[in-house]
């Protein structure tokens, strides 16, 4: 009761110094003051005056129902209370949920009907908790391995075009203007501009300014989830950004981009290897000027 009748006084700004020194000790004040600043930015419609006043002497006069202050106390905090909970499940459900894997990390979560999802380095997804499992979808920024649950439709959304399945495994990957599907389980149905694929178990699809390529694998999963960098006709520019996310460094390229595209795997857990590799491939030399800089030369 103390604390109700202290709130409300805080409210009406009638704390004398040492019940204000009081009150702004104990452990949910920050949380008062932060429902207070929000219900201050509520606006109303404007309200026309001469209509009120007139609806107002229309009116039966009644004689006012005196309600003792403490009660007035108790309503006020009560109502606190309701819109603390309120904004509270909004932020939980309403808001969109984000998860992130940065550069040389990977980040495992599940969905609110327990889909999997595997994030590969420099990714990102955003979804709402709310209304899940009629409403599957969620945004996806980079790279992506899903094991989803049966259920209703479900659609990864990127900037370059959507997945949508049912319940199957598949991975994802969207970088540039590079858009990767790989089916490894059930059916994925992909829209890619004005064009729609259906891909069901080892066959995957590839689009890149607009052309088309198909793709064939015989894994269980993707090769980044056991530490290899999988690339399948990609320049090099391309290649060097995914190395980049992988360790977590910078590398430079002192050299006219070839147009050679490249087939093959990388090691995702031997930066040296994975070095040599590309410059026996390029034809380049390697300089590491720093823990964290590569660069790569024309011979």
């Amino acid at each position: 009761m103390k604390k109700n009748r202290l709130l409300a006084k805080w409210l009406n700004n009638d704390l004398s110094q040492d019940e204000l020194a009081e009150f702004e000790a104990s452990p949910d004040f920050e949380k008062y003051q932060k429902i207070k600043a929000y219900t201050e930015h509520l606006e109303v419609d404007d309200l026309n005056e001469n209509i009120m006043l007139s609806n107002i002497l229309k009116q039966k006069k009644v004689t006012p129902k005196v309600v003792p202050l403490y009660k007035k106390w108790v309503f006020q905090a009560a109502a606190i209370l309701v819109l603390a909970l309120g904004i509270t499940f909004a932020m939980k459900n309403f808001v969109s949920t984000k998860q992130t894997a940065d550069f040389g990390k990977k980040t495992t979560f599940l969905l609110p009907d327990n889909s999997e999802v595997v994030l590969n380095s420099g990714s990102e997804i955003n979804y709402k908790k709310w209304n899940w499992d009629n409403n599957r979808r969620l945004e996806l920024k980079g790279e992506a391995y899903f094991r989803v649950a049966k259920g209703r439709k479900f659609e990864v959304q990127t900037n370059l075009g959507k997945v949508t399945v049912l319940g199957t495994q598949f991975n994802v990957k969207a970088r540039k203007n590079r858009f990767d599907v790989v089916c490894y389980e059930g059916r994925v149905k992909v829209n890619y501009a004005n064009t729609q694929i259906l891909l069901t178990h080892g066959q995957g699809v590839s689009f890149e300014n607009g052309k088309q390529i198909k793709i064939k694998t015989h894994s269980l999963k993707p090769e980044w989830m056991e530490d290899q960098i999988c690339f399948y006709k990609e320049n090099i520019r391309n290649l060097l950004d995914e190395v980049e996310r992988q360790y977590n460094i910078t590398i430079e390229l002192n050299t006219k981009d070839t147009i050679s595209l490249f087939t093959g795997k990388l090691p995702a857990k031997n930066l040296d290897v994975a070095l040599q590799i590309i410059s026996t491939t390029y034809h380049l030399e390697t300089r590491q000027v720093s823990k964290k800089k590569i660069i790569f030369d024309e011979k």
